[in-house]
């Protein structure tokens, strides 16, 4: 669960499923170098979701915020998040009763595991 970039009417969090933890030892070489020590750079590799529901009656009906994953042929379907960016974990729910994404099972990534996908999902707060 992250802070929303967008500004204006738009839903406050932005959410995602975390597919991998790493880090790497990078030496930066370019304008303003003040030296060649390596520096240690964590990141997350993320699956987007984008909320399906809008955001502004939310509160007063009490309802929970509904998502989905963004179709992992869409460019902007993964991607790379600082962690320090996250604001916290939350609980994802299944809308069980919508049903599997893929009913057969079928898979487009090994690695985002969208065989597993359900239709659409609550986020528990």
């Amino acid at each position: 669960m992250l802070l929303s970039s967008s500004d204006g009417d738009c839903h406050p969090f932005c959410y995602a499923r975390v597919l991998g933890i790493f880090h790497a030892n990078i030496i930066y070489t370019g304008p303003g170098t003040k030296d060649f020590q390596s520096r240690r750079i964590e990141f997350l590799w993320v699956r987007w979701f984008e909320v399906i529901q809008d955001h502004s009656s939310l509160w007063e009906q009490r309802a929970l915020d509904t998502v989905r994953f963004l179709p992992v042929a869409d460019k902007d379907a993964f991607g790379f998040v600082d962690p320090a960016n996250v604001l916290r974990g939350c609980h994802v729910v299944p809308a069980f009763g919508d049903g599997r994404l893929h009913p057969k099972g079928a898979s487009l990534s090994h690695c985002a595991d969208d065989s597993n996908d359900w239709k659409r999902y609550y986020i528990n707060r």
